[in-house]
């Protein structure tokens, strides 16, 4: 099996060994990135967050007659999830290669893709391309596509108009042309504490935050059996979950706040926004009946994070320039969101296709196979050479 180019492994090296979980910042790695696009005569563009700790990166390798509209779009996430009360077996910011896999946080998700583009710059920047590369990389996609909706915002203000989008989340270098949205909503009651023994002086808040999580589930079982359905995916619907509940601080107290927290990822099909109405409708509801007893009572749904989902065309010009290059042709659909469905919304052909199995991503001992890396290498080299003059 031939053995991934020492100039990416050193890349990816690079890229672990700086702790970019998503609830710091991610400004060292970007501002390493810089030095190595300066070098090469690159100069980016950082979009950062309002608190400035956070930034995005773009910039264009332009083609050889000095254009910098069209192309293709590299897009990857600098941030990874914690590894909080995981158990490794190495220290998961310094990469180890153990028999035939490279192991360490973001190997898998997604530095072994950023760390080949990094390590790819020399050829990226001398070859005669006939339409440029623009290289996006985001923060805070682990909490929900964060960065990313300004970065995808830069690249349409610029008139850039890139022909299509490659975003390197692992695939297993599948061409991966469809996933779900993804929806994240906090929803919070409040109504008025009272001694317990003395119920009608309060508002349960409780009751009612369990009346709206039981209507999450109706509309979740709704969708289940008569919503859309798309075969390609291994959950055909669209899937919806509460998945946390905080409330109360005592038995003998009647709770005044209570906070649910739910999800879904619609189809394509599916209108997010008359969806996201619904809970919104029923929060309202709910507050009606709380006010009667109380006016100081509110009900509120809160969007946490959100990003389309990516229902990608078979006969886009995209999906051949990735069969091209190497990358492995399927309809299947994966279950996890990504930020390729905000490339898709600007109007951006975008595929999904990295190096990985996004099974090891999040996992203790996340790792990559050295092979998979090899791919990836593969399929940079075709990209190149397909967009070269």
């Amino acid at each position: 099996m031939p053995a991934p180019s020492e100039a990416s492994m050193k890349e990816i090296h690079e890229l672990i060994a700086v702790d970019t979980t998503s609830r710091d910042s991610n400004l060292a790695l970007i501002e390493n990135v810089v030095k190595k696009l300066d070098a090469y005569g690159i100069s980016p563009q950082l979009i950062h967050n309002e608190e400035g700790t956070k930034a995005n990166l773009l910039a264009t390798i332009p083609a050889a007659d000095g254009s910098v509209q069209g192309g293709i779009v590299l897009s990857g996430h600098t941030d990874v999830v914690p590894v909080d009360g995981q158990n490794w077996s190495s220290d998961p910011f310094d990469a180890q290669v153990r028999g035939d896999k490279l192991y360490g946080r973001g190997t898998c998700d997604m530095k072994g893709y950023l760390g080949v583009i990094l390590a790819k710059l020399d050829q990226l920047t001398s070859a005669e391309l006939a339409e440029p590369i623009h290289l996006a990389l985001s923060y805070d996609e682990e909490v929900g596509c964060v960065g990313a909706v300004s970065l995808v915002q830069k690249i349409v203000d610029d008139g850039l108009a890139p022909r299509g989008a490659f975003v390197g989340e692992p695939s297993s270098m599948r061409a991966i042309r469809g996933h779900k949205s993804m929806n994240v909503f906090r929803a919070e009651f409040n109504g008025v504490a009272a001694h317990s023994s003395l119920p009608s002086e309060g508002v349960n808040a409780i009751s009612y935050a369990l009346r709206f999580a039981n209507f999450v589930e109706e509309v979740s079982a709704e969708l289940r059996t008569s919503g859309p359905r798309d075969e390609a995916f291994i959950e055909p619907t669209t899937t919806m979950n509460v998945n946390k509940f905080d409330a109360g601080i005592a038995v003998n107290t009647i709770p005044s706040e209570a906070v649910v927290y739910f999800e879904y990822r619609s189809l394509a099909v599916v209108d997010r926004d008359a969806l996201t109405a619904r809970f919104r409708e029923k929060a309202a509801e709910l507050e009606a009946e709380m006010r009667a007893q109380n006016p100081a009572c509110s009900a509120s749904v809160q969007q946490q994070a959100g990003a389309p989902g990516l229902d990608t065309a078979p006969g886009e010009e995209v999906v051949a320039l990735a069969a091209a290059c190497g990358a492995i042709a399927t309809d299947e659909k994966v279950t996890y969101g990504t930020e390729a469905g905000l490339f898709s919304a600007a109007g951006i052909p975008t595929v999904v296709c990295g190096p990985g199995d996004i099974a090891q991503a999040h996992a203790p001992d996340e790792f990559i196979e050295l092979e998979q890396i090899v791919a990836c290498e593969n399929f940079i080299d075709s990209l190149i050479a397909q967009l070269s003059s």
